[in-house]
């Protein structure tokens, strides 16, 4: 017998609170991120902070924003972020939640992190997706992250500049794409960046 959403959902959570007990949870969130089965379907929610332990699969989103003459606009990541502080990341990068659906996580993460309506973006366009897993230090080093980035580009608008809404970014700079690269290639960005911005290069 299949155990119902709840159940799972229940189950998973009891968890996840034993885990935070341990100490050996990621940064509690108090957000829940959904739990598919191999077919993609939803069979609960788990507290984000328990993810990478678990080894659950999440899904996030970025946005590639590119201004009219080319050059790209990139955050540096706030220097109190419990993952990845003070590097480089796309103009927006966030995780899907489970109340969300990724057009939603896109155009609030967008406003969270940038400040900026998709609705006032020009060429919004999904760009691809980015697939990948690799050890995580949550957990005491004991987590795994499994994630998949639905990931897309877009105009940004003359005269328009990104405005932190969230305090989850220190500041935002529009670079030429050679400098992205380079900064790519020194490891100055996250990794979940550095792989959509390959995509968006075709790298």
């Amino acid at each position: 017998m299949q155990a119902s959403p709840t159940d799972t959902t229940d189950a998973l959570n009891t968890l996840a609170a034993a885990l935070r007990d341990a100490s050996l949870c990621g940064p509690w969130r108090d957000e829940q991120l959904a739990v598919t089965n191999p077919a993609g379907e939803v069979i609960g929610t788990v507290e984000r902070g328990a993810v990478r332990v678990l080894g659950v699969a999440t899904r996030a989103v970025h946005l590639v924003g590119l201004a009219p003459d080319g050059r790209m606009w990139v955050q540096k990541r706030s220097l109190t972020k419990p993952n990845n502080p003070g590097l480089w990341d796309t103009l927006m990068g966030g995780m899907v939640s489970a109340a969300d659906s990724l057009s939603q996580a896109l155009a609030r993460e967008t406003w969270e992190e940038a400040g900026l309506r998709v609705e006032a973006l020009a060429d919004v366009a999904h760009g691809g997706q980015v697939l990948f897993s690799r050890p995580s230090r949550e957990g005491g080093g004991a987590g795994f992250m499994v994630e998949r980035i639905d990931w897309f580009r877009a105009q940004v608008p003359q005269g328009m500049e990104p405005d932190n809404q969230d305090g989850e970014v220190e500041r935002f700079d529009l670079l030429p794409l050679d400098a992205v690269r380079e900064r790519v290639a020194q490891g100055a960005f996250t990794l979940e960046a550095g792989l959509v911005i390959a995509g968006f290069l075709g790298v």
